[in-house]
């Protein structure tokens, strides 16, 4: 099974005939919904399987942005999900204390708190992922996995913690959660975006640490995840459009430092890179949309996002075949219908 490497968005809450002819580009293969597309259960469903009843050779991937938290593109109908930062809380209060007298909170007491964490992690991504399946809605662009150093605004509370420990064992237990439910999952944004200050909505950022510091902090959850560290696999990526001038002077997304020598060779991992989104200002290293989409699939990402802005999906649409010059399945890529729900282990 192929689908092509474009996940695109629409306009409203129902196709109009320019989402379906977008849609029907033999080099779209998956949707994202936005809150723009929403107005209740029964609407988003309906326009799941209007999405799904386009006669494609195969389905389109729908996907969401919907992490919890601040982060939750669907409401009304939907179960309020908690923030990253939210279920750690109780660990965080923990680890505070036992930093202040060591005696007073033992690591025994430690482990049982992370427990207690981890358990609420896995119930609301089973219940992010089954509300989502349930209306038609097959992918979730989470978990997050940056750390949260502090410094960054548009991270900030979407970190689940400081520590890579944490960070893992906590992003392990909401991909056992999301698969439980037969959700795929994706880790972001590689290989961190908690230690630039900038938003890369509006601006380029850089992070100016040293690889070895990287890979040793912000990147660990990654190397973790990817090596077999937890019950459910990691099973797609998405770089960040942050620039790591010690490393490439590119943004991860169209590296292939990043996405090939270290995320793949080095650190092993065997799932599907997405792109974050090509219209967001930290794309716009390279001033044309096309030589984006180009520079990110030709780095290694399997699939490229491009969002809020239907006039440019019309020019990758028009140009990007030509220029690249190959099936809209490249040799080598990983296909998004490996992010298809799952169901005891069947596709």
């Amino acid at each position: 099974m192929s689908l092509g490497p474009l996940i695109v968005d629409v306009v409203a809450t129902s196709l109009g005939e320019d989402d379906r002819r977008r849609l029907m580009h033999p080099w779209v293969g998956g949707v994202i919904l936005f809150s723009r597309n929403f107005t209740d259960r029964e609407q988003v469903a309906a326009l799941c399987a209007e999405i799904r009843g386009l006669p494609r050779p195969e389905p389109l991937l729908i996907s969401v942005d919907h992490e919890g938290g601040r982060i939750q593109r669907f409401r009304e109908g939907f179960s309020a999900i908690p923030g990253l930062r939210e279920l750690t809380a109780p660990l965080t209060e923990a680890l505070s204390a036992a930093q202040q007298d060591p005696r007073a909170v033992p690591a025994e007491s430690l482990m049982q708190t992370l427990l207690l964490c981890q358990t609420r992690a896995r119930e609301a991504a089973h219940c992010l992922a089954s509300e989502l399946l349930a209306v038609g809605v097959d992918f979730s662009y989470t978990p997050v996995l940056d750390l949260d150093h502090g410094r960054s605004a548009v991270i900030g509370d979407r970190s689940y913690h400081r520590m890579p420990s944490v960070v893992s064992a906590m992003a392990a237990a909401t991909m056992q959660g999301l698969a439980l439910a037969g959700m795929s999952n994706c880790g972001k944004h590689f290989p961190g975006h908690g230690w630039a200050e900038a938003d890369s909505h509006f601006a380029v950022p850089v992070d100016e640490r040293p690889l070895s510091q990287i890979l040793a902090d912000d990147a660990a959850p990654y190397a973790w995840l990817s090596r077999g560290g937890a019950a459910a696999p990691l099973q797609s990526v998405m770089p960040a459009h942050v620039i790591y001038p010690q490393v490439d002077d590119r943004p991860a997304g169209f590296s292939s430092v990043w996405l090939q020598d270290i995320l793949r060779q080095q650190l092993g991992f065997d799932g599907v890179i997405i792109s974050d989104d090509l219209a967001m200002a930290g794309a716009e290293v390279l001033p044309d949309v096309v030589d984006r989409a180009m520079a990110a699939l030709r780095a290694g990402c399997d699939a490229v996002l491009l969002c809020n802005r239907p006039d440019l999906v019309d020019v990758v649409l028009a140009e990007l075949p030509g220029r690249l010059g190959q099936e809209p399945l490249g040799q080598g890529r990983r296909s998004l219908a490996r992010l298809r729900p799952r169901r005891h282990g069947r596709a």
